[in-house]
């Protein structure tokens, strides 16, 4: 057996260059026709786009929050994403550009991206979508009033749900209270 340079692994943290460098690239949707749930964040942010895994970022709660209110059997990874279409769930992103944070988006942005959010939900029909970040969602679908939970007007035959926002930055929202508003939303799917 021929001792050589060893095989250079991926590090497990981006340096702050590479994160940086993220702002130029796109994280895949996790989408298929036939969902029961699609998963709609504000935008990806650097780690995530750095990654190329939806909620990637350490101290996200979407995962947990997945798993502690029963929506999957196990904590996932971002890496497993995919997983997630086995149990018809999906991933998408209002706005595709990665930003340090959501708060970098315009308000144009936002309301483009619901255009372009709207004609993916047209074409991949799924029972509901839910939008994790109350501001945005008031903006993008230009519903000041907007409160978490079902909302009075879907899209087409796609039930609109909205939750918060799972970031780690999100402080209005422990992980105890998150995955409840999440089991909520599992439960009020099942009795449909």
């Amino acid at each position: 057996m021929a001792i050589g340079k060893p095989i250079a692994e991926k590090p497990l943290k981006p340096t702050r260059a590479e994160l940086l460098a993220a702002v130029n690239r796109r994280v895949p949707d996790v989408i298929a026709p036939g969902l029961k749930v699609l998963f709609c964040g504000i935008n990806p942010g650097l780690y995530s786009a750095w990654s190329r895994h939806h909620f990637a970022r350490p101290g996200n709660r979407f995962w947990p929050a997945l798993f502690a209110s029963g929506f999957t059997n196990r904590l996932l990874r971002p890496d497993e994403e995919h997983e997630l279409l086995r149990y018809c769930y999906g991933i998408t992103n209002i706005v595709r550009r990665p930003t340090l944070a959501a708060d970098e988006l315009t308000r144009e942005e936002l309301v483009a991206g619901f255009g372009k959010l709207r004609q993916k939900v047209n074409t991949y029909r799924p029972l509901s979508l839910a939008v994790l970040g109350l501001s945005a969602y008031r903006v993008a679908f230009d519903r000041p009033q907007t409160m978490i939970g079902r909302q009075p007007e879907g899209i087409g035959d796609t039930m609109v749900w909205v939750l918060p926002n799972p970031s780690g930055l999100n402080a209005h929202f422990t992980p105890g209270a998150l995955a409840k508003l999440f089991r909520e939303f599992r439960l009020a799917l099942d009795r449909l």
